[in-house]
């Protein structure tokens, strides 16, 4: 039992008493404190009120004695006893709180300040039953944990006008004070512009603000925190740096990293009054309206129109690319974070909903089914790849301003981050997004997606359906061209910064023909019969091809294809070399290893064909040789591996689903249920599983430094761009991260933070 703002004098407050200080109490302190007018308020603590009950029964008087003291802190120098108000005052605004309690009168005994049947007392114990006592309580702490900090305000009712408004507009983060949303500006005297440039410099935040006006004179009563969108916090958080009420570094540590992602990208205006119609997971942020198309095909056609639209699928593969590219949005049956349609949605930077467990396609027939609901191309939906909700029609959408605050904001936090931030880039577009974000290079460019265009997947089949080596040698001998190019401009796009080619990784089904149309095409591009096509596409069939004839394995059974990315990536080296004054920076990575001889069997070919280029005896092109570490066996053989290569890097997505053994693309199935009952906390292909998937990280890290001290390590799934996950990995000692291109500002920001 305390005062917080007594009515003539200070207040002076233990520590125990000012980690009570939680909601409202916290700012009504802090006001007065300043010297602002503030309306005479008290604090009662739930074990305080407890014993007082205790008391009572027990007949005794000392503590009420104390009490009653304590409620003489509200009277003013006249004397005279005010009405009271009770509040609530708990950490974060809740609707299930009692609302104050106006116009109650001072007890007029005694045994009337602690009497559950008197006014006073009868809000104080109403408003400390508002809190909860069950289980979890809403703020999700315990409930002794949470009861143990429960105060309540009792308040001196303040006579004149009762006016609220926002410290900070909530939509451009000016300062103000600004009208709450949906309202008009009250007249206020000029005298609250020092109430709010106080509370913005105590709080650091949007606050929404409740004065008393009275003859012109404001006394303020109670604040608590207002949302605001994430363009308003960080212009808000520039603003005060440059009103030097902030420090750049306080600016850096302020910002939520998770809010950056969403000011890149189209949002929601408003979906009030319309229902989704599904939720999914919102793999890709952002928001996107269109008309259905259910091919890649139908997706470029639209964009050649000019229109938009969001690409319809049961699940995306590497044929797909392109129409997820020429669409605004995609909507897929399956997937999960990691899935093939999240990672190129988060590449391109469009929004993505994925998992959805109503949806059905049936592409032939150019119709879906959401629910009950049938849909055919044309159609109008709206996506939210956020927060993974789906809409009928068209919904207004708010396009992402910035201006020049990310930049300041990113600026200061490279001055205290040590952690590099490259990107997961194949194509020039992307890179170039990822370089204006910020990016320091290219941490991960996937090989395999240079062959998506409809004449390199040819080539490309033809390659995999050779039926010898030299069927093989004379298909690749057609794709060197195309990647030489492809890599000439990646590295001269980078400009010397560091690029990160990982060597052919997925399983060769991915790329073959499926359909009995694209088994024909293929047939006819390639000479053959559609029949003995078909024997050949059984004979290569894998039953678990994830943990098949992929990555490495392919370069060893197939040497054809490592030597003709090897000469493609030099020639494309040597190329960038000749037309730009910066060094080439190479870095060639093998990808899914699990033995040391492995990494040694392709390092060896690997430098003999570097040194028969001759490019390893110049300056212009630098070339280091490393490694990709996504299974367990690798990170405990990490000593083994680190001393024949430059560097490793986790592929973490792939090693989060072999140390499960969860295959990422169905883990959506049953991770939720998971999640709901407490299984598992978090999904771990969204953020790290530090206890498993992370304590193998570590131990590769630890092993592969003493073997090799001079070991570069970096990260490269998708964790990478997951605050909660880098701030894991900033205390592992790496090198580098490297994320999709959108995800670059957030990496900066949290490691930044995680640097301070």
């Amino acid at each position: 039992m305390f005062a917080i703002a007594p009515a003539m004098g200070k207040a002076n407050l233990s520590a125990s008493q000012l980690k009570l200080l939680a909601g409202k109490a916290r700012w009504i302190f802090r006001v007065c404190e300043a010297g602002f007018p503030t309306v005479p308020t008290i604090a009662i603590s739930r074990a305080a009120w407890d014993e007082l009950q205790a008391e009572r029964g027990r007949r005794d008087v000392r503590l009420r004695t104390h009490w009653v003291a304590c409620l003489f802190k509200l009277v003013d120098k006249d004397g005279k006893p005010p009405m009271l108000v009770v509040r609530t005052s708990a950490s974060g605004h809740n609707g299930g709180l009692m609302p104050a309690r106006i116009g109650i009168a001072a007890p007029s005994a005694p045994e009337d300040a602690v009497d559950p049947a008197r006014p006073l007392a009868r809000a104080i114990k109403q408003a400390f039953e508002s809190y909860g006592f069950s289980g979890r309580s809403w703020t999700g702490a315990r409930q002794d944990e949470d009861r143990a900090r429960q105060i309540v305000l009792v308040q001196a009712f303040a006579e004149g006008a009762i006016e609220q408004f926002v410290t900070r507009n909530t939509q451009t983060g000016a300062l103000g004070p600004a009208p709450l949303a949906g309202s008009q500006l009250p007249r206020l005297p000029e005298s609250v512009s020092a109430l709010v440039a106080l509370l913005d410099a105590k709080a650091g935040r949007h606050m929404n603000c409740l004065v008393s006006i009275h003859k012109g004179q404001v006394q303020f009563l109670s604040a608590r925190a207002a949302q605001a969108s994430a363009g308003a916090d960080l212009e808000a958080a520039v603003d005060r740096v440059q009103r030097k009420v902030w420090t750049p570094h306080n600016a850096v540590t302020r910002v939520d990293p998770t809010r950056l992602a969403l000011m890149l990208h189209p949002r929601l205006k408003s979906a009030d009054g319309v229902a989704p119609i599904a939720m999914g997971l919102g793999v890709s942020p952002g928001a996107a309206s269109g008309a259905i198309v259910f091919t890649a095909e139908d997706a470029a056609r639209m964009r050649a129109r000019g229109k938009h639209c969001i690409l319809v699928v049961n699940e995306t593969g590497p044929a797909d690319i392109e129409g997820m590219k020429a669409a605004t949005g995609i909507l897929t049956a399956r997937g999960g974070m990691s899935s093939h349609a999240g990672v190129i949605a988060r590449i391109t930077g469009k929004p993505c909903v994925a998992g959805v467990r109503n949806l059905s396609v049936n592409a032939g027939e150019m119709i879906c089914h959401i629910g009950e609901r049938e849909l055919r191309a044309g159609d109008r939906l709206t996506i939210d790849g956020t927060d993974g909700a789906v809409y009928p029609g068209i919904l207004p959408l708010a396009q992402p301003q910035i201006g020049g605050a990310i930049g300041k904001l990113l600026g200061w936090s490279d001055a205290s981050r040590t952690i590099a931030v490259r990107t997961n880039a194949e194509t020039i577009e992307a890179a170039q997004t990822a370089l204006s974000f910020g990016a320091e290079g290219v941490g991960l460019a996937r090989s395999e997606h240079m062959f998506f265009s409809p004449e390199r997947m040819i080539a490309l089949r033809r390659m995999i359906l050779s039926e010898d080596e030299d069927a093989r040698s004379r298909a690749i001998a057609g794709l060197v061209d195309y990647q030489t190019g492809d890599y000439s401009a990646l590295f001269t796009a980078m400009k010397g910064l560091p690029v990160n080619v990982r060597l052919f990784d997925p399983p060769l089904h991915e790329f073959l023909p499926r359909t009995d149309e694209e088994i024909e095409e293929t047939a006819a591009s390639l000479g053959v019969a559609v029949r003995a096509l078909r024997l050949r596409l059984e004979r290569i069939a894998e039953v678990n091809p994830m943990l098949g004839h992929r990555g490495v394995r392919l370069a060893i059974t197939y040497p054809e294809i490592l030597q003709m990315q090897m000469q493609a990536v030099l020639a494309g080296a040597r190329a960038a070399s000749e037309r730009q004054s910066e060094p080439v920076a190479v870095e060639v990575m093998v990808p899914f290893v699990s033995t040391a001889t492995e990494v040694s069997w392709v390092r060896d070919r690997a430098m003999a064909i570097l040194d028969n280029s001759g490019l390893n005896r110049s300056d212009r092109v630098r070339f280091s040789f490393g490694t990709m570490i996504e299974l367990p066996r690798a990170c405990l053989r990490a000593g083994d591996i680190a001393s024949m290569v430059d560097f490793i890097s986790f592929g973490t997505n792939d090693l989060t689903q072999t140390t499960f053994g969860i295959s990422r693309d169905d883990a959506p199935t049953f991770l939720a249920a998971y999640q709901r009952k407490g299984v598992y906390e978090r999904d771990p292909f969204v953020t790290i599983d530090e206890k498993g998937v992370g304590e193998m990280i570590e131990i590769a890290v630890a092993r592969g430094r003493a073997a090799n001290p001079k070991l570069k390590v970096g990260i490269c799934g998708e964790h990478a761009g997951d605050p909660a996950s880098l701030r894991f990995f900033a205390g592992l000692g790496i090198d580098y991260v490297s994320c999709s291109p959108y995800r670059v500002p957030v990496a900066r920001l949290t490691l930044a933070q995680a640097s301070a």
